[in-house]
């Protein structure tokens, strides 16, 4: 995004005040909304400069995202024009920065090295930035696509390795972070998903796209509570199981898996407002006790709860 009024458009756009992002390269996690509130997607807005601004969306919502954007820009003093020119390759993990660095080059090297989290830097040929979604530490690289192969051959041979959307999903369940389409959408407001902490109340005046729903929601009652769950019996818990307190249906888990850190199953989950700390899940016609706790369930590789 660039033009006059890109700031003045993007808060008016997000959930999220870009007030904050102050030092070119600074980047801002925030939520896209309808007017309703829903979540459109959630974004990572990177502040490049001047009246610069780089918006990245999941790669499944690019369609809907751009016509969202579109419609709003009209008024607005702003250009937007997306870049099939860029690819992006996301190296995570707790060596990443370290593997990452012995594939650059000296400069490029030492403004990575350099880098704290939410940063970006910008050679001519990369931008690199210190964030992920997986709850590892690392880097995400936008290269040039011609050039994606090359460097995801570099990164090979610096000792990274190659991982799935399998092992993204595990990780950033365990790090207690949504997924769009799983956990949130058009019809989850940010409050119900656990996300009031990415919409900027302040400045009260600062009327973006969603807020005069969201208000009235914070203000009202039955929100429901988004929570963690833990299975200590053997099992899988999985998305759209029933969550139980005694005979009273009290909610629904939005993502579930096995998580190979703590070996056993973990769940997100919606449920009412009045969530005890033990619960139930039907598995399979049956009723098996869970615990609930306040994610992440897992932060730099070890557990963020009392294991049984």
């Amino acid at each position: 995004l660039h033009g006059a009024g890109s700031r003045d458009y993007l808060l008016r756009l997000l959930a999220n005040n870009v007030d904050r992002l102050k030092k070119p390269g600074k980047a801002l996690y925030t939520c896209l909304l309808n007017e309703k509130g829903g979540v459109i997607d959630d974004l990572i807005v990177y502040f490049l400069g001047g009246d610069r601004y780089r918006v990245i969306s999941n790669a499944g919502t690019r369609d809907k995202v751009q016509t969202w954007l579109r419609r709003q820009a009209a008024a607005h003093d702003v250009s937007l024009r997306p870049r099939p020119d860029l690819a992006m390759i996301a190296a995570q993990g707790p060596n990443a920065r370290d593997r990452v660095q012995t594939a650059l080059d000296g400069p490029t090297r030492e403004a990575a090295a350099a880098l704290t989290p939410f940063f970006g830097a910008q050679p001519a040929d990369l931008f690199i930035s210190r964030t992920g979604y997986t709850g590892e530490d690392g880097y995400e690289l936008m290269v040039p696509a011609d050039h994606a192969s090359q460097w995801w051959a570099r990164l090979l041979k610096a000792g990274m390795a190659p991982c799935g959307l399998g092992a993204r999903d595990t990780l950033r369940l365990e790090a207690g972070m949504n997924l769009y389409g799983t956990d949130m959408d058009e019809r989850t407001t940010p409050l119900e998903a656990g996300l009031e902490w990415t919409v900027a109340w302040e400045p009260p005046g600062r009327d973006f796209i969603g807020r005069h729903a969201l208000e009235a929601q914070r203000h009202g009652t039955g929100l429901p509570s988004w929570v963690g769950l833990v299975m200590d019996d053997k099992g899988v818990l999985r998305n759209h199981q029933a969550v139980f307190d005694g005979d009273r249906r009290i909610g629904e888990i939005t993502s579930g898996s096995f998580s190979p850190t703590l070996g056993r199953a973990i769940a997100l989950a919606r449920v009412d407002t009045a969530a005890p700390a033990r619960c139930q899940v039907e598995v399979r016609g049956r009723m098996v006790p869970v615990r609930v706790v306040k994610p992440p369930f897992v932060r730099h590789g070890k557990p963020c709860f009392e294991q049984r």
